[in-house]
């Protein structure tokens, strides 16, 4: 399987992405203003480009404004790495290496 944003799939560790953070789905916004489906969907990603979503976006402004790929890609800097690491052989967390 390939991560879902950068397509990599050569060493890397594929993990899930909640497009809306778990932490946010008891939240009585969140609860009024998207589905199960909507709270509940998610994205494969590799530990990189997940690290660097959540680097970059708090997961507050991941749920309101970014919980669609086609969001998190319209984010200047996820876009930026994504094209960024797509080239790179090896997975960079630190977490994961062997």
């Amino acid at each position: 399987m390939n991560c879902e944003l950068c397509n990599r799939s050569e060493n890397v560790v594929l993990d899930e992405h909640h497009f809306i953070p778990k932490t946010l789905h008891s939240n009585k916004w969140y609860k009024k203003n998207f589905t199960k489906e909507q709270l509940h969907s998610t994205i494969l990603l590799c530990r990189d480009c997940h690290d660097a979503i959540h680097g970059f976006i708090t997961e507050k402004e991941l749920g309101k404004n970014y919980n669609t790929k086609e969001k998190l890609m319209a984010h200047e800097k996820v876009a930026g790495f994504v094209k960024w690491i797509a080239n790179k052989k090896n997975q960079f967390s630190k977490a994961h290496k062997a």
